[in-house]
């Protein structure tokens, strides 16, 4: 008989998904970054990244009507989430990352470019914006 495993308790070995620790879920979550303003932008893609001192990158996704119907907005979410999975080793951690697609149409070599570019920018940006904040504090 197959072994099985729990669905609540996390991607199992192999998997490679985002669990509920690595997304940004709750909206107040969604309004603290994006009123931190720290961004990075293309014209295809927004970035937004805060600190959110838990020890772990996590993403979230607002992919809105104007980039198409349903089943394109889930195929845009399919792309970003792959994407974000690949670059999340090389970006450092205990931050929120919220991606906004503005324009398409994308493939998956051009958004996994384009989030590589601008995640790091992004979170640059808001280590920027947390030193002046230290300073301002002093």
């Amino acid at each position: 008989m197959a072994e099985r495993t729990d669905p609540k308790s996390g991607p199992g070995p192999g998997r490679a998904t985002l669990g509920r620790r690595e997304r940004v879920l709750k909206p107040a979550e969604f309004r603290a970054i994006f009123a931190a303003r720290a961004r990075a932008s293309d014209g295809h893609l927004v970035v937004y990244a805060r600190p959110n001192g838990r020890g772990v990158t996590r993403l979230g996704l607002s992919v809105g009507r104007r980039c198409g119907g349903a089943v394109v907005r889930t195929r845009i979410r399919r792309l970003l989430r792959e994407a974000f999975r690949r670059a999340r080793a090389s970006l450092p951690r205990g931050y929120d990352i919220v991606i906004v697609p503005i324009a398409g149409p994308y493939t998956f070599e051009d958004v996994d470019r384009r989030v590589r570019a601008l995640a790091p920018e992004a979170i640059g940006r808001a280590e920027r914006a947390a030193g002046r904040a230290g300073e301002a504090g002093r």
